[in-house]
């Protein structure tokens, strides 16, 4: 839930596919990319092109669903049409908000990782990622406080320039690729490719923004399915082509080693020095961009939540002569800084991947539920469920196997929420 203030006049096929691409495509790439290939090894770009298949399938139950319920609070609107039992649209809602949290956090370390690869390695380089990733959350805390609000135009001309920044390096880099650095293409196996693709799911995570401007659309019955299903395919095959150039052009003790900016050393061998700054240039404008948008939706999101009495009555505190949620800004903004600061790049990603599966998991089986009144096919929510739901599996196995205490924080924490909405809530179940 991002920015409905995309544009202030009525979106167009060409806006909302510039919504979808540039929310998906809003940094994530640029740093999951090599866990995708350390994980799935030659196979990474069939991780992503799994991953583009489940996108593709929610995305579509996402369409449907938002044609029939025209509201702006898209996951949590569509929860409590499906459910009888309101406290699951309220966890929904909250795990929304983490799943946001989570997503800032990959952004401002993803800025941070580039930036301080830009000013080149040192015994410092750790310092100075902290400090940048701090330093840019921070800034658009003030942005946000102080009441700029994100220019669709602008918005444009950066979803243009990073869209054009990643062809460029995919077609380019495709004439240089070695063929050998590719084979044998099932090198780690089918389980470690199913791992690769649901850890690097978060990705995929921004079509969603479409359906909640539909009160904004033109002509919401012929644009709103083609712009998400475009916006995906669009966003599946720059992933795609990405990763055969990456994987193609570097050693696999390459991708190990710079794994956290592999994107931009991957750019080296073809286009020299250049393309390494080519590429940092455009993980810093993406991801300062995609700052800006989910902090300025995340703190909306919260400050409706406690509207709703989800969260404490302080959240919806607002400025007294601009609509700003200045509390639910600041908190978020305080939350991130601690995630991000203290989790490596593994751990945010698992975070985010699982919550927005589980969501996506969430939404399908709505759209099952409600499959009479959206007019959509039995098979694409249980395909898009199935899908979503053996993905967020393969993860947690993963996380059981290879980092157990990350795995045990993330149920801490999804326990919290419950606990939070089946005790505190309006909804409650206890106390009441």
């Amino acid at each position: 839930m991002r920015g409905n203030d995309y544009h202030d006049e009525k979106l167009g096929l060409k806006e909302l596919i510039a919504m979808g691409v540039g929310g998906m495509v809003g940094g994530g790439i640029f740093s999951v990319l090599g866990l995708s290939v350390s994980q799935a090894g030659h196979a990474a770009p069939v991780a992503f092109g799994i991953g583009g298949v489940v996108a593709l399938l929610a995305g579509y139950c996402y369409a449907r669903l938002g044609l029939v319920f025209r509201s702006d609070g898209g996951s949590f609107t569509y929860l409590e049409h499906a459910f009888e039992n309101k406290n699951v649209a309220g966890i929904g809602g909250w795990m929304l908000l983490v799943g946001y949290i989570g997503t800032l956090s990959l952004y401002s370390y993803t800025f941070g990782v580039y930036g301080s690869a830009m000013f080149g390695a040192s015994s410092q380089t750790q310092v100075v990622h902290h400090v940048l990733e701090t330093l840019i959350l921070l800034v658009f805390l003030g942005v946000n406080l102080y009441g700029v609000a994100s220019a669709g135009k602008s918005e444009d001309v950066i979803v243009l320039v990073k869209v054009l920044i990643l062809s460029m390096f995919a077609f380019t880099g495709l004439y240089f690729v070695k063929s050998s650095r590719l084979l044998p293409f099932f090198n780690k196996g089918c389980v470690n490719l199913l791992m690769g693709a649901a850890l690097i799911f978060v990705a995929y995570e921004g079509f969603e923004l479409i359906p909640n401007a539909v009160n904004e659309m033109e002509n919401p019955e012929s644009d709103l399915t083609r712009s998400i299903i475009i916006s995906i395919v669009l966003t599946t095959v720059i992933y795609v082509l990405v990763s055969v150039v990456a994987v193609g052009n570097l050693l696999p003790e390459e991708i190990a080693k710079y794994k956290e900016y592999a994107l931009a050393v991957a750019a080296q061998p073809f286009l020299g020095k250049a393309g390494f700054m080519l590429i940092g240039l455009g993980a810093l404008l993406s991801t300062a961009s995609a700052i800006n948008a989910t902090l300025f939706g995340t703190a909306r999101l919260g400050m409706v939540m406690a509207m709703d009495e989800d969260l404490p009555k302080v959240f919806s505190y607002r400025e007294r002569t601009k609509d700003i949620p200045y509390v639910s800004l600041i908190a978020i903004t305080f939350l991130t800084l601690i995630f991000v600061n203290i989790a490596n790049l593994t751990v945010i990603s698992s975070f985010a991947s699982s919550t927005f599966l589980l969501i996506f998991a969430a939404i399908n089986l709505s759209a099952f539920k409600l499959r009479d009144r959206i007019k959509i096919s039995l098979g694409i929510p249980v395909a898009g469920f199935l899908l979503s739901l053996s993905s967020w599996i393969v993860l947690i196995v993963y996380l059981f196997r290879t980092n157990l205490r990350t795995l045990t924080w993330i149920f801490i924490f999804y326990a919290a929420l419950a606990v939070a909405e089946l005790l505190f809530s309006k909804r409650r179940v206890v106390f009441r």
